[in-house]
């Protein structure tokens, strides 16, 4: 079981705080690397994930990126860090969480891209011109604030 599992069993479906990271990374083309999350359904959404007891934000990133996609980053950079109100969320089974979420950026990976397929269909790197509609809202706001303020035109 893992610490969100054992903090629902004493607090049931009342409102957590959950602290997590996401990455948004490039390729030489400038693509950014996207996947078609298994929960929720078919959405498309940036490799990240919960923090575990000890982390830090960075650790998580690297963790969860290498468990979703099998590739090693380095080079974090930070884009924000995403709070408040607005990131309320009811989840499909009634659990009720507002998210803490630290983004960062980098251009540095290696490994073969591989899709965990308990948590994505499919990963890929996509234009930033041409990113899906069915998407993971704050993500879709976590890379306009990274094509903003990031990405030299």
């Amino acid at each position: 079981m893992g610490y969100v599992e054992d903090l629902r069993k004493l607090v049931g479906k009342r409102p957590l705080i959950l602290v997590g990271s996401v990455v948004v990374i490039v390729n030489e083309q400038g693509d950014i690397l996207l996947q078609q999350r298994t929960f929720p359904k078919e959405v498309w959404g940036l490799p990240g994930g919960l923090m575990e007891l000890g982390e830090t934000t960075e650790e998580a990133a690297e963790r969860e990126v290498f468990e979703e996609t099998r590739l090693r980053i380095n080079q974090l950079k930070l884009i924000n860090i995403y709070s408040g109100k607005e990131y309320y969320t009811v989840a499909e089974n009634g659990d009720e969480f507002y998210s803490v979420t630290t983004a960062y950026y980098t251009a540095t990976y290696e490994g073969e891209l591989i899709a965990n397929q308990e948590e994505a269909y499919d990963c890929r790197f996509i234009s930033a011109d041409n990113l899906p509609d069915k998407m993971i809202r704050s993500h879709k706001r976590i890379i306009e604030d990274y094509l903003k303020n990031h990405v030299v035109k």
